[in-house]
């Protein structure tokens, strides 16, 4: 299984309206990246991502997982771009802030501490199992 990192500023799409959607979830959609766009196509139906704030508060908030693979963005009518669909499977029990992952020796190599700016990103199994623990939730 693969594991992902979804980043939304919170005054544009944030946890508390992603946890609303409940089953039925949402479009991850308006990304206008090719690499966050990549990323998105290879995804497969029930893999797990984080759901990252973005901005000022700049911390894993929750787990999501991917609930219908990349099709065309709705936002669009540029075939170029698709999104997955995604669902809020729990919260933190920790909020886990940027600063702690630096901290974190074992994820100086994650893409969010050297490529913070991509809105899509992979995470590996050792760091989704770090950053899983250092929020309190099983992974």
């Amino acid at each position: 299984m693969n594991y992902w990192l979804f980043k939304s500023e919170p005054s544009s799409w944030s946890w508390n309206e992603q946890l609303k959607k409940g089953e039925v979830g949402e479009e991850w959609d308006g990304v206008r990246n090719y690499q966050a766009r990549n990323f998105m196509i290879n995804m497969k139906v029930g893999e797990q991502g984080f759901f990252y704030h973005s901005q000022k508060e700049k911390s894993v908030v929750g787990i999501v997982e991917v609930i219908r693979e990349a099709r065309q963005d709705s936002t669009t009518t540029d075939k170029r771009w698709q999104c997955v669909q995604i669902k809020a499977l729990k919260s933190m029990n920790t909020i886990v802030h940027l600063h702690q992952i630096k901290t974190q020796p074992e994820l100086n190599g994650m893409m969010l501490v050297n490529n913070p700016r991509l809105s899509v990103q992979p995470v590996k199994e050792h760091e989704w199992k770090i950053v899983c623990s250092l929020g309190g939730v099983s992974p």
